[in-house]
């Protein structure tokens, strides 16, 4: 796409996205809005080109955003937006640099995810198999809870992929990367019942949906929003908390973070430090809770 010198910049690499890269809406939308943050910052600072700005006064824009109190995730967004807007501009020959290549935002505070206690799973996995669709729910739960997978990996997976006689699972994840996961001999026992009443062939999906195509993850989300309020459970149960909730049981059990980080498939040890906080917390619960000295008179 020829480049028209007499255009505003930003509007050129706005129709960049829409024309060459054929970026949704939302995404035009996003980069329009941040874009014209840095536009108005610039006239501001008595700058009519965004394409002259240099490394030092982006870095002046970022910390007056940020003092202006918008959140390190907005600043993140609003910095990666600049970071492609001075790359296209660069690539065509419009300026020297990027200035923005070597800014980074203020990092964003990482939340705990939400787990349920061994009481809140058992609880929520232990549905009656005798309700309609009994059998497949209560496997279904008993595979999430037991083996950690995404609601995506659940979703794909067909009767080959399990070995029930061995206990575990071959999923892939992210990255297309295979991983094997070990199932529990409870999930085993459901998922014997519920392949033994559905019948399903080696290559059919162990969760069809309509049809017989493999269930949806969207379909997954209801299905465990009510199965949870049926058994009692009024937090917000999604696939993902299962996944929390495992991988915080098992390391809560083993102190075994790398071990965690093979069956979550994580490429990065980072990532899955996040449950090493989860631990730290129920164990500063125990401690507040039995410590004497710790205990408010």
């Amino acid at each position: 796409m020829r480049v028209d010198e007499n255009r505003p910049p930003i509007d050129g690499f706005l129709d960049h996205l829409a024309v060459e890269r054929q970026s949704s809406k939302h995404t035009i939308d996003a980069y329009r809005r941040d874009l014209q943050a840095l536009g108005g910052w610039a006239a501001s600072q008595g700058v009519d080109d965004v394409s002259a700005l240099q490394n030092a006064q982006l870095r002046a824009f970022v910390a007056d955003e940020h003092r202006r109190g918008l959140a390190p995730k907005s600043l993140q967004r609003r910095l990666s937006a600049c970071r492609s807007f001075y790359q296209w501009l660069l690539r065509h020959g419009r300026i020297a640099a990027n200035p923005a290549a070597s800014l980074r935002a203020p990092k964003a505070a990482r939340k705990l995810p939400q787990v349920l206690d061994v009481d809140e799973a058992v609880q929520l996995v232990e549905v009656p198999t005798d309700a309609p669709l009994g059998l497949r729910d209560r496997a279904l739960l008993e595979l999430l809870y037991s083996s950690g997978l995404r609601v995506s990996e659940l979703c794909a997976l067909r009767w080959h992929d399990l070995d029930l006689d061995e206990g575990h699972v071959t999923v892939l994840g992210k990255g297309s990367k295979q991983r094997m996961v070990p199932v529990g001999s409870h999930a085993r026992k459901a998922l014997a019942a519920w392949r033994s009443e559905s019948a399903a062939k080696a290559d059919a999906p162990v969760f069809p949906g309509r049809a017989g195509k493999a269930i949806s993850p969207r379909a997954v989300q209801l299905r465990l929003r009510q199965l949870a309020q049926r058994q009692g459970l009024f937090k917000r149960v999604h696939p993902h908390l299962l996944r929390h909730t495992f991988a915080s049981h098992v390391l809560e059990s083993s102190g075994d973070l790398r071990g965690v980080q093979e069956l979550l498939g994580h490429a990065d040890l980072g990532t899955t430090q996040i449950y090493t906080h989860l631990d730290f917390q129920h164990l500063a619960r125990v401690y507040d809770a039995a410590h004497p000295r710790a205990k408010k008179r």
